[in-house]
């Protein structure tokens, strides 16, 4: 059997099907006080850009529950705290402003996507509500709401992702033997264990 790749709009559209009117009509681009409340709960997002050449990047963004500010009906912010400084995703706002964001809550299977127009901000008023453990963001992404909904639960209920007896962390060697082997292997794997151990928990904002 060969592979039978899909080309165009209609080939989508004739296996897909027709949306229904209910995921048609879900769509808004102004925050209800229901996203509002969702935003105070959760405590991790998913970020995608892409660059002005169509290369993309995901992100994960988390932080204590209500870390995401809503500056007004159709504006919200998401701090930036002290990282590896890639700035991959950064990088690409700043070439490309679209941005898709994916806010989850722990041990729900719905979620709340955001997709908007973005800019870097290095600092402003509401930095001072960002502070977390006595230490504001390094900078913030203010993104201009221009769409907005809930996504239904199927995936999270198909890969059951909260049910605890699914769990394997264990499935792969810790992160400092995959630092090692596949990142890093002339690093001592001693330090790397140091490197992230205790400390690395303790240290997120310094």
């Amino acid at each position: 059997m060969t592979t039978q790749e899909i080309t165009t709009p209609e080939e989508l559209a004739e296996l897909l099907g027709a949306p229904t009117r209910r995921a048609l009509d879900k769509e808004r681009t102004v925050l209800h006080q229901r996203d509002r409340e969702w935003l105070a709960a959760a405590p991790f997002c998913l970020v995608a850009t892409a660059g002005a050449d169509g290369s993309c990047d995901v992100s994960p963004k988390g932080d204590p529950a209500g870390f995401t500010l809503v500056l007004d009906e159709t504006t919200i912010a998401i701090p930036e705290r002290p990282g590896n400084r890639r700035a991959d995703g950064y990088r690409n706002i700043l070439a490309n402003p679209h941005v898709g964001l994916l806010f989850l809550i722990p041990g729900r299977t719905d979620t709340l996507r955001i997709n908007g127009r973005a800019r870097l901000v290095r600092d402003a008023p509401y930095f001072a509500d960002m502070e977390v453990e006595g230490h504001r963001p390094v900078l913030a992404v203010e993104v201009t709401i221009e769409q907005i909904f809930y996504h239904c639960a199927k995936a999270f209920l198909r890969s059951k992702l909260w049910r605890p007896e699914t769990w394997r962390p264990d499935a792969l060697p810790t992160r400092a033997r995959l630092v090692k082997e596949v990142e890093a292997p002339t690093e001592n794997l001693a330090d790397l264990e140091r490197h992230y151990g205790p400390d690395y928990a303790r240290n997120l904002y310094v």
